[in-house]
């Protein structure tokens, strides 16, 4: 079959682009951006690229026209694909009737950790001999990839966004994957652009809920009031909490390890890389997930402690004259928080520079702005970029939100100004942590190089 996949470079449609070449299909695609890595990943894989949505792709005369959320009424390619009433489906529909089905699928949902969940819990079963498949928004160091397929491989580990599917199709895209094992992290007030309150969120979760049978399994914490609110419309599933005594619990020893609980009694011990509260909860999870599909949790605790992370999250992109750059993909006020918590934990009392563009649909929007001065309390300084104009503009100010902060916070415009005004402040010792759920303009580069120079 020859698919024609619309919106190719976004990571969940060229993961699934990869996944359809690698079952034996011709790919080709389109974007309004085609570029690396994605781009390169997927000409690697044989599979013709082409830049934007000209009409004139009809002549393809692909079997099905696959359509990523990032396609709206309008796109001119969308049009006439409408017009010529030639076949397409949504990249979440196509991926849960053609690949998923018959497989022992483990969803990953949330709104924090997905990604980062996700990959703990591919790499356990990977450690463990399963060979799992799987499509998560990012790239593991011990998986390689942010997607696998294998012809017979069983098991399938995949990031459940609950953003929408399509423009036709207003369901999370989570509905099309009918999980077996299904992690529900958390649940909070996010996709401000979609979603009008938490409730509609709820909704759709127990959509999700619905479709696990009850063989399967949910895992979720215990002190979430919106997860509870989901299972209290209707739970049909084994469900096992993280976080309760009965359940499954983590001790801290120290920054970077925890004692593994199970009713209480200890079962083992991770020593990693990793920090904060946050990433113990998503590796307990992970842990109970991969005990239902038989993984000993001797062997999950093994395959935590040899886990390298994920691309990032608390990613270190250099060091310069004794100053530390680490990248985070932190967009939401929660996720800043416990970023910064964890690192805080881990580097003392050491100065934490923070960086933040507030990319997302959801804080461009302000409407969880009033929440980011306390988000943020743990940073000793905080640089907030917004654009004036353009896509990414924020419809608030920076200074004016954070003014709670005092003269630790302050508000950018210009790019280059901000660089420099952290390369300046920055001395030996720091760690300036640069939060952003985009490219955020190459900054980690220009943080390096401004670093480095004298007259920083």
């Amino acid at each position: 079959m020859h698919l024609h996949i619309l919106g190719i470079c976004g990571t969940f449609m060229g993961g699934l682009a990869l996944i359809a070449r690698a079952a034996g299909h011709r790919v080709t695609g389109c974007d309004a951006g085609v570029y690396p890595p994605m781009s390169t990943q997927l000409a690697e894989q044989g599979i013709d690229l082409i830049e934007g949505f000209s009409p004139d792709q009809l002549a393809l005369k692909p079997d099905l026209y696959v359509i990523g959320n990032v396609v709206s009424r309008g796109n001119p390619l969308m049009e006439a694909i409408l017009e010529s009433g030639a076949a397409y489906t949504s990249g979440p529909q196509w991926l849960g009737e053609h690949v998923l089905r018959q497989r022992h699928v483990l969803a990953v949902a949330g709104t924090h950790g997905k990604t980062t969940t996700s990959s703990m819990l591919a790499w356990i079963l990977e450690y463990a001999g399963l060979a799992p498949d799987f499509l998560i928004g990012g790239v593991a160091s011990d998986l390689k990839v942010s997607a696998r397929h294998a012809p017979g491989a069983r098991h399938f580990v995949i990031e459940a966004d609950e953003y929408d599917t399509a423009f036709f199709d207003k369901r999370s895209k989570f509905v099309h994957y009918r999980p077996r094992t299904a992690i529900l992290n958390n649940l909070e007030y996010d996709h401000a652009d979609i979603f009008p309150d938490l409730a509609a969120i709820e909704t759709q979760f127990h959509h999700l809920v619905r479709t696990i049978p009850g063989s399967g399994r949910i895992v979720l914490p215990t002190d979430c009031e919106a997860l509870e609110r989901v299972l209290a419309r209707g739970c049909w599933s084994e469900s096992v909490r993280i976080g309760d005594e009965a359940g499954w619990s983590g001790q801290p020893l120290d920054a970077q390890s925890f004692r593994v609980l199970h009713a209480g009694r200890p079962v083992g011990e991770v020593h990693w890389a990793l920090t904060g509260a946050h990433n113990q909860a998503n590796a307990l999870a992970a842990l109970a997930a991969a005990e239902h599909v038989g993984v000993a949790p001797a062997t999950a605790i093994a395959a935590l402690s040899a886990f390298g992370g994920v691309k990032r999250r608390m990613e270190l992109r250099g060091e310069v004259r004794g100053v530390a750059v680490y990248d985070d993909f932190a967009h939401h006020p929660t996720a800043i928080a416990t970023t910064l918590d964890g690192l805080r934990r881990q580097v003392g009392d050491a100065r934490i520079l923070a960086v933040l563009e507030p990319r997302s649909n959801t804080m461009k929007l302000g409407t969880m702005a009033a929440r980011l001065p306390q988000a943020l309390a743990l940073a000793d300084r905080v640089y907030c970029f917004g654009a004036r104009e353009g896509k990414h503009a924020l419809g608030w100010d920076p200074a004016q939100v954070l003014a709670p902060l005092g003269g630790r916070a302050s508000g950018w415009d210009d790019l280059d100004a901000l660089v420099a005004a952290v390369a300046r402040e920055a001395r030996a010792g720091d760690k300036v942590l640069v939060m952003s759920n985009g490219g955020f303009g190459g900054i980690h580069g220009k943080l390096l190089t401004a670093l480095a120079s004298p007259a920083s």
